[in-house]
């Protein structure tokens, strides 16, 4: 839902302070379909930088999409279907973007081939087209893996800050490891393994945990005991790693790993389930040896098997900022929780109802854009959604109005939605000096400098001040209004545009030719008005 609000100069900080509480429980979130007719899609990302594009992967063709948001029109990148086998958990199961892409055009996936074995491939994009990935510039980073069973085989890749590319295996399907391959070293099911993909073949990252220098296995384990690490990220800000494991017949696991950590670790799997003992050789239960989960779901309510997600960095979900989103393929379930540094997420709110995905969606993952916003791949519809904030009431005020000749000073206040889609902002200025010249301006940056009877409290921040329409007189009382109008410049584009997720903060200027004070000028109070889509 979204609620009109209406903010003015005589809401106290208190008000203000509840109306923007960052209870996670109290935020309204809400789900836009961004596009939609695609074929079991699996995952979703961008390249570093690109706000243009979205690329989509579909696992059963194997082929990866383009999405254009401003023209809405959609292309394939790339289509590996003739090598790729699939069926059951099979096909094209990772995709990612090499840090430095923008030049050195190197990309990676991940999939089954049509032999059912594992192979993790680097590709480069045409060198003549920003649109199109080169099939015949495939360089084997790792693999072919023959892979017993066609479930549990894993598949997402991802880089982490350190620039090394993170793989993740499952224990090789069918039900409780029956070869206990996750606790095997000698396998490579049930494993997390890291390349150095700029280190030239055979790509092991001599700082693993287990390196030895053979190229053997062992030079690639990053840490092991994993059941089907089917979905993990990297927080883009800390380099922390978050990891959806797939439970068997009782509990689903989130594990955590923080970016200071040197590998090595054991995540429990035979012997445990999330927090349960599950009475499997292989490890012992609870030993101080294995790195337990940071939280469990339970198979109650229809939930069966997890898919991690990411910590929020983004702009349009201010409140979220921090919060680590997962999910539920079968239930289509999304939650959220707070990382609280005691190795557990607290107040974790299910957002499923607020959200109100239509359908029986099958969460295949969630997926971040260049601007860390977060979407969720359903792969039973086809559909792309983008997780936002329900348009909040996100205006604050702030400085002081300087004492005008009147006795009294200027505020400022807003009508309307700070929404960037409804344009129906109108910012209103009251107590400034009757049949006067003045002038709404807005910029980037708060600051406090004297200013002929007042304070400037809005600058530049290194991109510019920008007008609300020419200068013009104040009524009888004083008082002006101007609609922001988004659609005119400076807010339709360039420098000043207004975009969903910007913070723009505006003040009133005014003549006042009878002051005394010493100058014939004086501003108001400041807003800072915070825009959603």
């Amino acid at each position: 839902m979204k609620a009109s609000t209406y903010l003015t100069a005589a809401l106290s900080t208190f008000c203000l302070s509840s109306l923007l509480s960052t209870d996670a429980g109290a935020q309204d979130l809400e789900a836009n379909l961004v596009t939609s007719g695609y074929s079991a899609p699996l995952y979703l990302s961008s390249p570093p930088g690109d706000n243009t594009r979205l690329f989509i992967v579909e696992q059963s063709t194997a082929r990866i999409k383009i999405y254009k948001p401003a023209s809405g029109s959609t292309l394939t990148f790339m289509d590996i279907g003739s090598i790729v086998g699939s069926g059951s958990e099979r096909g094209l199961l990772g995709f990612a973007f090499h840090p430095d892409y923008a030049t050195n055009r190197k990309f990676y996936v991940s999939y089954t081939n049509n032999s059912g074995s594992s192979m993790l491939v680097q590709y480069l994009r045409s060198a003549s087209s920003q649109d199109t990935g080169d099939t015949s510039t495939a360089t084997t980073i790792y693999g072919p893996v023959s892979q017993p069973y066609s479930n549990h085989n894993g598949g997402c890749i991802q880089f982490g800050g350190d620039g090394m590319l993170y793989l993740g295996f499952g224990d090789g399907g069918s039900a409780n490891d029956p070869g206990n391959r996750a606790q095997n070293m000698g396998q490579t099911m049930g494993k997390m393994l890291r390349f150095d993909v700029d280190g030239g073949s055979p790509y092991s990252a001599s700082d693993n945990p287990f390196y030895t220098g053979s190229g053997g296995l062992s030079d690639f384990i990053w840490s092991l005991g994993w059941r089907n690490p089917w979905r993990f990220s990297f927080d883009r800000q800390t380099g922390d790693m978050w990891v959806g494991d797939v439970g068997q017949n009782s509990r689903e696991e989130i594990s955590f790993e923080p970016a200071s950590n040197s590998g090595g670790g054991n995540y429990g799997w035979r012997c445990m389930e999330a927090y349960r003992c599950t009475g499997l050789s292989g490890c012992t239960c609870n030993s101080a040896a294995l790195t337990p989960a940071v939280h469990e779901v339970t198979h109650s309510g229809g939930n069966c098997s997890i898919t991690g997600g990411y910590l929020y960095r983004g702009n349009l979900m201010p409140n979220m900022v921090g919060r680590y989103f997962f999910g539920d393929y079968c239930s289509g379930k999304i939650w959220s929780g707070q990382p609280n540094g005691t190795n557990a997420l607290s107040n974790v709110v299910d957002h499923t109802s607020d959200l109100a995905i239509p359908g029986s969606e099958a969460i295949t993952s969630f997926g971040e854009d260049a601007n860390g916003e977060l979407y969720v791949v359903d792969a039973s519809g086809g559909q792309i959604w983008r997780l936002e904030e329900a348009c909040p009431a996100t205006a604050n005020s702030y400085c002081t109005a300087g004492v005008n000749s009147s006795g009294g000073g200027a505020f400022i206040s807003i009508s309307g939605t700070p929404s960037v889609s409804q344009n129906n902002v109108t910012v209103e200025v009251a107590g400034a000096i009757n049949n006067q010249f003045g002038l709404f301006y807005y910029g980037a940056n708060q600051i406090s400098i004297p200013f002929g009877n007042g304070f400037r409290c809005v600058g530049a921040g290194g991109i510019g001040i920008f007008r609300l329409g020419p200068p013009a007189q104040t009524d009888f009382f004083g008082d002006m209004t101007r609609h922001w109008d988004l659609t005119q410049a400076p807010s339709s584009s360039g420098a000043g545009a207004v975009s969903a997720g910007d913070t723009w903060n505006v003040q009133f200027w005014y003549r006042d030719p009878s002051s005394t004070q010493g100058s014939t000028f004086n501003l108001s109070n400041a807003m800072e008005i915070s825009w959603c889509q």
